[in-house]
C-alpha cells in the first residue's frame, strides 16, 4: 500500500536546520514499516538495498567500503584490524562482511528479520532490534559506529546521536554517517526540467532531509568534531541533461551504470585522489546524491 504523502509536510529543525516530516509517526509505526514492508517485494522499487542489487554491483560497493576503511584508519591513526564496529541499521550486513574481512570485530542490528537472519548465516554478531534505542548490546562501547542511510529514517535523530555519543561510542571514537543529500541544486533543477513532483519526499520512510551543511551543523552541535566529508556522484545531473530516470527503472539502471563506469575507470587509471577531491568539493557546495561525514566524539 502506497503511503499518503499529503498527510505530511516539512519544517526545518529549530536548532539545526535540517528538514523534518510533520507529524512524526510513532516509534511503533516506524519499526513496523521497516520490519514488514521496507524489505518486502512490494518495496523493492523504493528500497535499493535489496541483497540481489548489492551483490550484483559488489565491486562498486566494495570500492566505497574500502574508502570508508581508509578514512577510518587515517582518522584513528591505526589499522582497522582489532577495532570494534557497530553498524546501526545494518540491513543485509554487506558492510559488516567487508569490515570483518579487514579484521574488525563486527556487530550490528536492524528491524528486518530476513536481513538479520542473513547476517547471522554468514557468521556475524547481528540482532533484530528497532531504532528506539541504540544501546542494543547492553553497555558495550565501540571504536566505530556507522549509520549508512539510516539517519534520514529516524523519528528523532538528535536523540539518537546523543545516545550514541553518551552510551555507545567510545571517547574519541569515530562516527560515520551517510545520508541522501536532498533538495540539492541538481535535484531541484532536474525536477523543473522534467516537470516532476518531489519524488524524494518519501514519508513515512524518509523523515529527515539533510544537506552537507545541515549534517555538519547537527554533528557539531551535538559534540562531534567533523574531520572529513564528501559527496557521491551527482546522479541528478542526468535529469538536468534531460534523462528522466524517475519511475523508469531501465533508464535509471543505465544512468547508474554510467556513474559506476566513471568511478571505477577513475580508480583503475590512477585518478582516485582526484575523484575524492571532486567529491569533497561537491560536499562543500551541497551537491552530490549522498553525503558522508566522518566525525570524532569530543
Amino acid at each position: 500500500m502506497t503511503p499518503d504523502k499529503t498527510a505530511y509536510s516539512l519544517q526545518p529543525h529549530p536548532e539545526f536546520g535540517f528538514l523534518q516530516v510533520t507529524p512524526t509517526p510513532s516509534a511503533e509505526e516506524i519499526t513496523r514499516f521497516y520490519a514488514e514492508e521496507f524489505y518486502s517485494s512490494g518495496y523493492q522499487g523504493f528500497n535499493n538495498s535489496a541483497l540481489e542489487v548489492l551483490t550484483r554491483d559488489q565491486e562498486f560497493h566494495d570500492a566505497h567500503r574500502a574508502d570508508i576503511v581508509r578514512e577510518i584508519e587515517t582518522i584513528a591513526g591505526r589499522p582497522m584490524k582489532g577495532m570494534s564496529v557497530l553498524d546501526v541499521g545494518c540491513g543485509w550486513a554487506q558492510s559488516l562482511v567487508y569490515f570483518k574481512s579487514k579484521g574488525a570485530e563486527c556487530y550490528g542490528f536492524d528491524p528486518a528479520t530476513e536481513a538479520v537472519e542473513h547476517g547471522k548465516s554468514v557468521g556475524l554478531n547481528v540482532v533484530q532490534a528497532g531504532m528506539d534505542r541504540m544501546d542494543v548490546f547492553e553497555g558495550r562501547k565501540f571504536d566505530v559506529v556507522t549509520l549508512m542511510n539510516v539517519l534520514e529514517h529516524l523519528a528523532d535523530p538528535v536523540r539518537v546521536l546523543k545516545e550514541i555519543r553518551e552510551k555507545v561510542l567510545k571517547p574519541g571514537g569515530i562516527l560515520v554517517i551517510e545520508v541522501p543529500n536532498e533538495f540539492n541544486a541538481f535535484q531541484v533543477c532536474g525536477q523543473k526540467v522534467n516537470n516532476l513532483h518531489q519524488w524524494w519526499f518519501a514519508p513515512p520512510a524518509h523523515l529527515n532531509y539533510f544537506s552537507g551543511d545541515t549534517l555538519k551543523k547537527l554533528l557539531d552541535g551535538l559534540g562531534y568534531d567533523v574531520r572529513y566529508a564528501e559527496s557521491s556522484f551527482p546522479l541528478e545531473m542526468f535529469l538536468v541533461f534531460g534523462d528522466n530516470y524517475v519511475g523508469d527503472r531501465a533508464l535509471g539502471r543505465q544512468c547508474h551504470e554510467r556513474r559506476m563506469a566513471f568511478e571505477m575507470n577513475m580508480r583503475k587509471h590512477g585518478f582516485e585522489k582526484e575523484l575524492h577531491q571532486l567529491y569533497q568539493s561537491l560536499a562543500e557546495r551541497n551537491l552530490g546524491r549522498q553525503v558522508i561525514a566522518y566525525s570524532v566524539s569530543r
